[in-house]
């Protein structure tokens, strides 16, 4: 099969290119970039998809390599390229969003949490002053408690109603990406 793409005279010059990604994207992108004229690398030494050593320990670090490869002197090059970078764009968008689920929770919990904390520090040095001051303490302690019990729960809701309001765009930027790589892989015909 390798040697009917080959043109007369067995000679094919290719480009390479490398994506490093999350081990559940892999198919994703093989498939994506496909639509652009790049296949996989079968002459890489190992398998296509590579392992990134692990630097944290944790499975949700654990990134990938994908090596692709296509011929330098495909039909359509310019516009394949432009409708690929379209495509890097759009998955970055869709990495930012998925950030986005959660960040903004993490910030408000956070605040929470450290205002809590605050609370806390007053009522500790209300109470060791030279001249305890009782009522002062427990006076900021229960918002200081508040604060610290609250930040799971405002989190907890926070992703919630963020990944509702973000789900749809998330859905729409796939749906741009499955039209510019049905604009692709008609340019490789």
């Amino acid at each position: 099969m390798e040697n009917e793409k080959r043109r007369p005279g067995g000679f094919m010059a290719y480009e390479y290119k490398e994506v490093v990604t999350d081990p559940g994207q892999a198919s994703f992108f093989i498939d994506g970039y496909a639509n652009f004229g790049w296949e996989p690398d079968e002459n890489v030494m190992g398998d296509i998809l590579e392992k990134y050593p692990e630097r944290t320990g944790s499975s949700q670090h654990k990134k990938i390599v994908i090596r692709l490869k296509r011929d330098r002197k495909i039909i359509n090059k310019a516009e394949l390229t432009r409708l690929q970078r379209n495509f890097e764009a759009c998955v970055a968008e869709i990495r930012n969003l998925d950030k986005e689920k959660t960040s903004r929770p993490s910030v408000a919990a956070l605040t929470v949490g450290i205002l809590g904390t605050a609370f806390m520090a007053g009522a500790t040095f209300a109470i060791t002053a030279p001249v305890p001051q009782v009522a002062l303490c427990i006076i900021l302690a229960v918002p200081g408690f508040v604060g610290w019990a609250l930040p799971y729960f405002l989190y907890k809701v926070g992703v919630k109603k963020q990944t509702e309001r973000i789900t749809p765009l998330i859905e729409e930027k796939y749906d741009e990406i499955y039209e510019i790589c049905e604009k692709g892989n008609k340019l490789l015909m």
